[in-house]
């Protein structure tokens, strides 16, 4: 593999030194390096105004990131036996966490791989790619997680929106093995069947196993509400914990049938009912038959995408809690969760806070969840830490 000189200007390669893998395309010195001479996803030495490099990656010119950095090292430079090496360190990590083989087995940055996911349900990989590096060795890292896991079913799952970011199509296809319609899944106790080609994103959220996991110590014998339940996770496993009866609430009628079908693998399948609708609407209707639960969980997809929606964002994240908190019994408890990177901890625990004053509530935050540890935080990036849980008491103000 030939890599072309990737020159910053000078000063630029300081956030590079200090552990980040990004490279922003004002960060280029396009009089050494021209951006218009690149192909989308050819491999780079990054290099610093003084001429020394500073490691490999790739480049993409259309690309707001122009460049990521993948190796450091001048002995595993970006390439095939570098990606068999990363995924190796990346399955040592999970085999080491989980007794089961459900879980993420890359997770982009964190892992090394910037640009690759892949979640593995047992015998079968999920892998998407989101951008035109990792796109150019497609055919490597299938060959290497051949290398790594041999005998799996591979899926692509290239359907993402932000592919569209760097300039790839749209696709899914089934590279190796035969993939059944649902695979089988167990966490916490519960078993689902997860729909790999047609599901969410890579099929299933499993970043909030450990909040799941806490989740279950809150909910036995009490009335359960799942919001934005996708699968039921949630709700299904408060169900395994001992949750007296469970209202999913979904908007994809698909996933309602789903919920349907995960409930009947588990004991007591009668306990659980879903309502297909939307979210917000489905919480105010509720609130108006005056329905009470003794635990609320919300786990919404982001509500805040881009920096400029972080106003409209707060808002619904506002909403949305009242809402739910209205619907509890005394003493209940609320599990609130969000995955927008944009949304900081403080920002959402003050949301909790202003809730409770503008209800008239007390509440306290028991426990603190984050995203679990098949998704690894990389401590330079910031946008790694992005799932944040907060399982909280709420009271009625004597």
């Amino acid at each position: 593999m030939k890599f072309q000189p990737l020159y910053l200007k000078k000063g630029e390669e300081r956030r590079l030194r200090a552990g980040h893998l990004w490279i922003f395309s004002n960060e280029v010195d396009i009089r050494r390096s021209p951006l218009t001479e690149f192909e989308a996803g050819a491999p780079v030495a990054i290099t610093a105004s003084n001429d020394k490099v500073l490691g490999t990656g790739y480049v993409n010119p259309h690309s707001l990131i122009c460049g990521r950095l993948v190796s450091r090292d001048p002995n595993y430079p970006f390439g095939p036996s570098l990606l068999i090496h990363r995924l190796k360190v990346a399955l040592s990590l999970r085999d080491r966490l989980f007794a089961d083989p459900y879980y993420r087995l890359v997770f982009g940055e964190s892992d090394g791989l910037p640009g690759l996911v892949v979640d593995r349900y047992d015998n079968i990989l999920v892998v998407q790619i989101t951008t035109a590096g990792m796109e150019q060795v497609k055919e490597a890292i299938i060959a290497a997680l051949n290398k790594t896991i041999p005998g799996q079913a591979i899926i692509l799952r290239n359907d993402t929106p932000i592919r569209l970011l760097e300039g790839l199509q749209s696709y899914l296809e089934i590279v190796q093995g035969e993939v059944p319609e649902a695979a089988p899944l167990h966490e916490n106790g519960g078993h689902f069947k997860v729909p790999l080609m047609g599901g969410q994103k890579t099929g299933w959220f499993f970043d909030h196993r450990l909040n799941r996991a806490r989740m279950q110590h809150y909910v036995k014998g009490k009335r359960v509400l799942d919001a934005f339940s996708y699968l039921g996770a949630w709700g299904i496993q408060a169900l395994v914990a001992g949750a007296h009866q469970v209202l999913c609430v979904e908007s994809s009628e698909t996933a309602v049938n789903f919920i349907h079908h995960n409930a009947k693998l588990n004991p007591r399948a009668s306990a659980v009912t879903a309502l297909h609708g939307e979210a917000f609407s489905l919480l105010n209707a509720l609130q108006a038959d005056k329905e009470r639960f003794d635990a609320v969980i919300l786990d919404p997809p982001a509500l805040i995408k881009r920096k400029k929606d972080l106003k409209q964002g707060l808002t619904a994240y506002r909403r949305l809690n009242e809402l739910a908190t209205r619907l509890l019994t005394r003493d209940g408890i609320l599990i609130s969760s969000s995955c927008s990177s944009h949304l900081q901890g403080g920002v959402f625990r003050d949301i909790l806070r202003r809730t409770g004053r503008h209800l008239d509530r007390t509440i306290q935050i028991l426990e603190q969840g984050h995203q679990g540890p098949d998704h690894p935080i990389h401590p330079a990036i910031p946008e790694t830490e992005y799932l944040k849980t907060l399982l909280c008491r709420v009271l009625y103000r004597a």
